[in-house]
């Protein structure tokens, strides 16, 4: 890599990349091609989701797939923002990349394509009178997104519609992040998502990654692998190969009940996306359940849709509570890096605004909220580990390293 190439400023992506499909590489392919001259930084979740689910493949081989996607560093977005409401997830994310102090640049996929409306929702969200015109939907019967998305209508117009689509939402959720940290300054980018829908069971064309997941649960590796890059088709037969893949949140699922049943209603009112009521309507869904897919849908109401319950869940299960969670990351944590990543992680040295973490046991030195927040990390992958067809052991976080990919053949777009 020449002088001429060192990237000085990146681009960033808040992401799961589970798995990294071919929607994932084009979007990249649009940022390298908007921005040649910024490296491009995404911040990912590590062992548990936004979805409130067990992450179907390891945060290491998902990183791998980033680099050989077109990423050059991937960073950890911690568990206790990864696996919560879309709006912490994306304050978490783009937290983390504006602390980096070289991430002038957000972008995301998004179905609109286009800032326009998308500015207008988020700016409309963040308005007090918004607050009364969502309770009076939601004390009329509308779902919670229906409240929401009539509320927004109400104060900004037909602009408040793009929040009928999952890929917008977060989209708004990303540009509300950047007023909240005071970093209206900083360039967001959009592009039109490409292949099947969020959650679509599409086959044709690019499919979701949630139609990915389940190819992936049932066993279906021949329909997966024909619709993944090169790359990532290598790196996840590897992992079904040693028993690593894909994790699934059912193989626990008797454990779950378990912890539920035996917690008081004031434990689960601790739980992050509480509401009053809830912990009641929970209490009784666990002890009548058998199964977590019957929990959820007793669980759910239209005010409390199934992803809102299987974070609950998920967070009883791990033993964590809301208090948990500070304001924003301690730390940044690295996952993976190239030759390009390299050199933004020379910048970073001196203009990030957190620790830069390359090996877990530099933690030990951090101020005791770090030492707490990578404590969530620790058990939420030693429990899932138990969600793996090979069960594996605890401690595993401990003894994870970047994924280095310097070598002067292993960039490129697999």
């Amino acid at each position: 890599m020449s002088d001429q190439t060192v990237p000085r400023s990146a681009a960033g992506v808040v992401c799961e990349f589970d798995p990294f499909h071919r929607g994932h590489r084009w979007l990249l392919k649009q940022i390298r091609a908007a921005c040649p001259e910024k490296g491009i930084v995404c911040v990912m979740s590590g062992g548990f989701t936004q979805r409130g689910t067990a992450a179907a493949l390891d945060r290491s081989a998902r990183a791998e797939m980033a680099l050989r996607g077109g990423a050059d560093l991937v960073l950890e977005l911690p568990l206790l923002w990864a696996a919560s409401s879309a709006e912490t997830f994306a304050r978490g994310g783009v937290g983390c990349l504006l602390d980096t102090g070289i991430v002038d640049t957000i972008a995301f996929g998004s179905e609109d394509g286009g800032l326009s409306r998308l500015t207008a929702a988020a700016r409309g969200l963040d308005r007090e009178e918004l607050g009364p015109l969502l309770r009076a939907g939601l004390e009329k019967g509308l779902s919670y997104p229906a409240a929401r998305q009539r509320a927004l209508e109400a104060l900004v117009g037909p602009e408040g519609r793009c929040l009928e689509t999952a890929n917008n939402n977060l989209g708004v959720e990303y540009l509300r992040a950047l007023r909240h940290w005071g970093r209206e300054d900083v360039t967001a980018l959009t592009f039109p998502r490409q292949g099947a829908g969020h959650d679509s069971q599409q086959e044709t064309g690019w499919p979701s990654g949630s139609l990915l997941r389940q190819w992936m649960c049932d066993g279906e590796w021949e329909r997966l692998e024909t619709a993944l890059p090169r790359s990532s088709r290598t790196i996840v037969a590897r992992e079904r190969e040693a028993g690593h893949c894909p994790a699934r949140l059912e193989a626990c699922e008797r454990g779950i009940l378990a912890r539920l049943r035996s917690m008081t209603e004031e434990e689960l009112s601790a739980l992050p996306d509480w509401a009053p009521g809830l912990e009641h309507r929970l209490a009784r869904a666990a002890g009548e359940a058998t199964d977590l897919a019957r929990l959820y849908g007793r669980a759910k109401t239209r005010r409390y849709p199934e992803a809102r319950i299987r974070r609950m869940v998920l967070w009883a299960f791990l033993g964590l509570t809301a208090d948990r969670r500070p304001e924003r990351a301690p730390y940044l944590r690295v996952l993976g890096f190239n030759r390009r990543g390299q050199a933004l992680l020379r910048e970073m040295k001196g203009r990030a605004r957190l620790p830069v973490v390359l090996r877990s046991g530099q933690i030990k030195q951090l101020e005791q909220v770090a030492q707490s927040v990578f404590q969530a990390e620790c058990r939420g992958e030693d429990l899932r580990q138990l969600c793996l067809p090979r069960p594996g052991p605890g401690g595993q976080e401990w003894l994870r390293t970047p994924v280095c990919l310097t070598s002067p053949d292993s960039d490129g777009w697999g």
